[in-house]
């Protein structure tokens, strides 16, 4: 694949300071060198042994989950040839396994994949944010870990902004802007390997006879290459595919959302919305868009102003108490 458009950098961020300039972007940001200074990416450049080592001092034992694939699937975790399953098996497993399996296959020129994804480091890794952590001032992020060797995990997104930060080896982001969602051949909603729906397209040899739309999504593409110590901010809903590039890469994630905590998942409308509105006669579904249109995406119009604004109800701005009874309404009415 030709894509010219790099993703931005910026040099001045700092662990201890999450800029709004970073959280506040609409677009992906590199942020080069960020956590260059962690003892993890130290240990990290001294040798795959004292990366292992370091972890170990943190480890208590927890089972990790682990995706162990054949060598022909060159690293790409996906389905499996008709799509009936994956091309990978999990495996519950202690992360000391998966390090001395790594160890193993670092000289193997065709090894087995062996990856580790979406682990809490709190959870898995207690003490390690104590030396190696970013602060954000206002919000409690999700730190996960993801290791393992070389592996191609397929183009999807986040409902969360995300802040990866490259610890080993070298990571290659793919990046597509929201918009370009009919133009990724999107897979099933509620059947993909990590639990998120995936673009179908395999970014190293593209089949645009299958996928022809495809190539406009290039067109609008964005392409990071992140060394030890970078890390790259990916916004909300933006298609990322990320690549391992090394026998052994490691990256620390911190997912977090702007929104109040009391709010709602969006992914929580669209499956009630499939269960709802998607088959209904086509003269409903257009009364029931334009109904979503005024209610929620308008944004030069206030659909309460003519209301009384004691009367206004959830049609006024959302805050905790609204959202706990509306949530309870909900509840209610689907478990009829």
């Amino acid at each position: 694949m030709n894509i010219s458009s790099l993703v931005k950098e910026l040099d001045d961020c700092k662990p201890d300071h999450i800029s709004e300039r970073v959280r506040q972007s609409e677009t992906p940001l590199i942020l080069r060198g960020l956590v260059s200074d962690w003892p993890i990416v130290q240990a990290a450049r001294q040798s795959p042994a004292e990366l292992f080592d370091y972890l170990r001092r943190f480890y208590q034992g927890v089972p990790v989950t682990a995706s162990i694939g054949p060598p022909e699937i060159q690293g790409r975790i996906f389905y499996n040839e008709d799509m009936s399953g994956f091309n990978f098996q999990p495996e519950r497993v202690q992360l000391d396994a998966v390090l001395e399996k790594l160890l193993a296959y670092q000289n193997d020129a065709s090894p087995p994949v062996c990856y580790v994804g979406s682990t809490s480091v709190d959870h898995c890794l207690p003490g390690f944010r104590a030396e190696n952590d970013l602060i954000f001032e206002d919000s409690q992020p999700m730190v996960r870990l993801w290791i393992g060797n070389q592996s191609r995990i397929a183009a999807h997104y986040d409902i969360p902004d995300n802040i990866a930060c490259v610890v080993a080896g070298r990571r290659r982001v793919t990046l597509f802007p929201p918009e370009q969602l009919q133009n990724l051949y999107v897979g099933p909603l509620d059947f993909a390997p990590a639990g998120q729906a995936i673009s179908l397209v395999d970014m190293h040899k593209p089949d645009f006879d299958q996928y022809p739309r495809f190539r406009e999504a290039l067109k609008h593409a964005q392409l990071a290459e992140l060394g030890p110590g970078d890390a790259i901010f990916i916004p909300s809903m933006w298609w990322h595919h990320v690549e391992g590039l090394e026998s052994l890469n490691m990256l620390v994630n911190y997912w977090w959302r702007e929104s109040p905590a009391f709010m709602g998942s969006p992914l929580d409308v669209l499956n009630h919305a499939l269960l709802s509105i998607r088959d209904l006669p086509d003269a409903q579904r257009k009364a029931w868009r334009n109904l979503f249109d005024y209610y929620i995406f308008q944004e030069d119009a206030d659909a309460a102003s003519h209301i009384p604004e004691a009367s206004r109800g959830v049609l006024s701005p959302i805050d905790e108490t609204k959202a706990r009874k509306l949530r309870a309404q909900l509840l209610n009415q689907l478990n009829r």
